[in-house]
């Protein structure tokens, strides 16, 4: 089977791309998200990062909802033109894509109406992908394509609070999917996917000169992600989130691949033996 893993397109799906991917005669289509391109990222980080408030706290609601709208529209475009290729594609969601959900930490307690805004808590990319038939989303979940299982985890921006009642609830879901196909597991017929990259490896280490000061050089990757490829050793693990990262390494049995940014033309076309439970080839696009 040959699966092109795929993500990090932040608004963007480069023609040269499409065009490799149809001429590479490609199975199936994982893609781990992040379709919207967060086109304010200065000014979120110059107002929110590491601080307890929201962005629409301080420049207004319908300043911001404009914002969102943009990034909603040119991420549409992106899942658009995946669905037009002729190939099955399943999906996760991106940190960048108002997932309507954290699985890091605990929400911040509120405690005055003010702060409560339920049209920002949306689920939006479930609302984009009813249009989309050819995509079919499963974090949280599985799906299954010939005969491989494809788990879907998630893991936030950051590596999260593992004492946290959030963490333990996502923890649990991933332990009962995983233990759901323990057999298929051990056979090697399970393919973990999730959005950021297991913490503390060498694919999850912020080295974008460009990247906040804060972070640069620390390990960012999902707590979350890490704990169940300890625990389970699927025989691959499919990510991305760090863009600077394209490549791949091993925790334990399990192959991890950093898929690289869409936007910047990267990819990953995996060679997989259903047969055997085996990357026969990893080509790395870009």
């Amino acid at each position: 089977m040959k699966i092109l893993a795929i993500g990090d397109f932040h608004g963007k799906f480069p023609e040269k791309l499409k065009k490799r991917i149809e001429k590479e005669k490609i199975d199936l289509i994982i893609s781990i998200g992040d379709y919207i391109p967060f086109h304010y990222r200065k000014l979120w980080f110059k107002h929110c990062y590491g601080k307890d408030i929201e962005l629409w706290e301080i420049i207004g609601k319908a300043k911001y909802k404009k914002l969102v709208i943009k990034d909603l529209k040119i991420g549409d475009s992106v899942l658009k033109n995946l669905n037009k290729l002729s190939i099955p594609i399943i999906s996760i969601v991106g940190n960048l894509d108002y997932p309507g959900y954290i699985d890091t930490q605990d929400s911040r307690v509120i405690n005055t109406k003010k702060r409560i805004w339920k049209w920002d808590n949306q689920d939006f990319l479930n609302k984009l992908l009813k249009k989309y038939k050819k995509i079919k989303r499963f974090d949280y979940d599985y799906t299954k394509f010939n005969n491989l299982i494809f788990i879907g985890g998630f893991g936030h921006s950051n590596p999260g609070d593992i004492k946290s009642k959030t963490h333990k609830k996502y923890l649990k879901r991933l332990d009962n999917l995983f233990k759901k196909f323990r057999k298929e597991n051990k056979k090697r017929k399970v393919i973990f996917v999730f959005h950021n990259m297991p913490y503390n490896c060498k694919l999850d280490l912020i080295r974008d000169k460009k990247a906040d000061k804060r972070a640069r050089y620390k390990h960012y990757g999902s707590k979350l992600t890490r704990r169940i490829i300890n625990k389970y050793q699927p025989i691959l693990g499919i990510g991305g989130h760090m863009h600077e990262n394209q490549g791949k390494c091993k925790i334990g049995r399990t192959l991890v691949i950093n898929t690289g940014a869409a936007y910047k033309g990267k990819a990953v076309i995996i060679e997989f033996n259903e047969k055997k439970g085996k990357v026969e080839r990893l080509k790395f696009v870009g």
